[in-house]
């Protein structure tokens, strides 16, 4: 997939995709709440990219001094076009305006995205939605 960098407010109608990655400002936050301009990946749905005002975020890192725990995925530099090696924090989700967002970094293949979901997972302790093979199974309304 390829996609010229862009700077998110010179085009905001740019489609957004699940696994995207961008420099996003966080800022202002409240306590321990990741801030400041930094890598987030983009987990929400893509219909939900394509119609809310708002799109659903996953804080990055680049500290290494972060504590190794099941919400927390580690992404070599480069790929998804990260400068350094750095880690999704599964458990630092929010939403945020779209106009947040500012430059286009990348994209995380789906072998990529199989573990930050796992981690989310865990994140939302939602294990009790998996099966054996990690798929989330929803209940049935009809």
């Amino acid at each position: 997939m390829y996609r010229e960098n862009k700077n998110m407010n010179q085009d905001a109608h740019q489609t957004i995709l699940r696994g995207d990655l961008y420099y996003a400002d966080l800022s202002p936050v409240v306590g321990s709440e990741q801030g400041g301009i930094r890598p987030v990946l983009v987990i929400q749905n893509d219909v939900g990219n394509k119609y809310s005002p708002t799109v659903i975020v996953a804080a990055i890192t680049s500290r290494s001094t972060k504590a190794a725990i099941p919400t927390h995925v580690c992404i070599r530099r480069m790929r998804g076009g990260l400068k350094q090696d750095s880690t999704v924090l599964a458990e630092q989700i929010r939403t945020i305006d779209r106009n947040r967002l500012k430059e286009y970094i990348g994209h995380l293949d789906s072998g990529q995205m199989a573990g930050i979901e796992q981690a989310m997972v865990t994140s939302l302790g939602l294990g009790h939605l998996t099966g054996n093979m990690g798929q989330v199974f929803l209940p049935s309304y009809s």
